[in-house]
């Protein structure tokens, strides 16, 4: 007769739990549990710490990705459907709104009535710079880059980027370039969102 005990401490449970174990301790282990309440009661606790673990160490994931992976989903799919690659001129301190007229009036490059936090399409690729129309409804969270420059033309509303403990206000035709390894986050300060043309450039 087995002893359950040491079976439990064995650790089979945590090998079962976390997907380990081999076949024929998946199929020990289970018939077990239909007679025996102490493995089921381990199986039960372990799962339950387990979770608990997760969630205490849980990362809330960057707002700006799932907006990014989005857009370049959308830019793929646009591609893959005969739109012709286009190249945004790079953005620079004598850039204008108007630079960028062949993509801001496109009626297609629109913001949908409701979107959370940021939406993005980009509207120009290459393995150097990436472009993109960026709507912002309240806040850039916080982040950093250490290997592209983070670059801004302000098109509708205003903002604030905050470099450290630098702050930016920033108007329709203001340019601002982030620098490497430097905190910064957006704090929208109009009542509309803030359309801005970002360039992600490699350093």
């Amino acid at each position: 007769m087995k002893d359950i005990s040491n079976y439990i401490q064995s650790g089979i449970i945590e090998s079962y739990v976390l997907g380990l174990a081999s076949p024929d301790e998946v199929r020990e282990l289970e018939e077990l549990m239909l007679v025996n309440a102490e493995v089921r009661e381990a199986i039960d606790q372990f799962s339950k710490a387990l979770e608990q673990e997760a969630m205490a160490n849980a990362v809330t994931p960057d707002p700006i990705i799932k907006p990014m992976l989005m857009a370049t989903i959308d830019f793929i799919s646009r591609m893959e459907n005969g739109e012709m690659a286009a190249f945004p001129p790079e953005l620079n301190e004598n850039s204008k709104i108007s630079d960028y007229d062949e993509w801001l009036n496109r009626s297609d490059f629109l913001a949908p009535g409701s979107f959370s936090d940021v939406y993005a399409r980009i509207i120009g690729y290459t393995p150097r710079i990436t472009t993109a129309i960026v709507w912002i409804k309240e806040l850039a969270p916080q982040e950093v880059h250490h290997d592209e420059y983070e670059r801004f033309l302000i098109v509708e509303g205003s903002c604030e980027i905050i470099i450290g403990q630098d702050v930016h206000q920033l108007v329709p035709g203001n340019f601002l370039s982030i620098p490497l390894h430097q905190n910064h986050l957006v704090k929208v300060t109009s009542e509309i969102p803030c359309k801005v043309i970002l360039q992600r450039v490699a350093a």
